[in-house]
């Protein structure tokens, strides 16, 4: 078995990365600069037309990929801002759910506890073309926790 780095959970990550296509790129790297601060995510150029959203160049993967390109896997008749998708970020706190928040974009839903999954707290805002992103913290499972 592969050595861990000490923030990485038991198992293997859920998922490597996903994208979303916008249509105007500075006003997606605006809102997905200004959501990042809280969670502890930053934004990186990835070419002219797109940028990629997660931890750092030391911890890239997982990553969402964010562009006006239009990606070769979209069926036929795929639009920006109809093939609206969902995102959930990790919070490492509560406070961290309410700045993800007051970052900006447009309220999906007020921070609070969610129903459904024990010791779950989430917030959501729709980002500019629509797409439903979520601030989530989890205070059941310690290892998402980042000291």
């Amino acid at each position: 078995m592969a050595e861990r780095w000490p923030w990485m959970p038991r198992f293997p990550a859920m998922f490597d990365h996903t994208g979303i296509v916008v249509s105007d790129l500075a006003r997606a790297r605006t809102f997905y600069d200004a959501i990042g601060k809280p969670l502890g995510l930053v934004t990186a150029d990835n070419g002219e037309q797109a940028f990629v959203f997660g931890k750092s160049k030391a911890e890239p993967i997982p990553y969402l990929w964010v562009g006006t390109l239009r990606p070769s896997y979209w069926a036929e008749g795929s639009r920006t801002g109809v093939n609206q998708m969902h995102v959930a970020f990790v919070a490492t706190s509560k406070d961290a759910v309410h700045a993800f928040h007051a970052a900006g974009g447009t309220d999906h839903g007020a921070p609070g506890p969610r129903e459904g999954a024990e010791g779950y707290y989430g917030a959501f805002l729709l980002d500019p073309d629509g797409n439903n992103i979520e601030a989530a913290f989890r205070d059941n499972l310690p290892y998402l926790r980042r000291s």
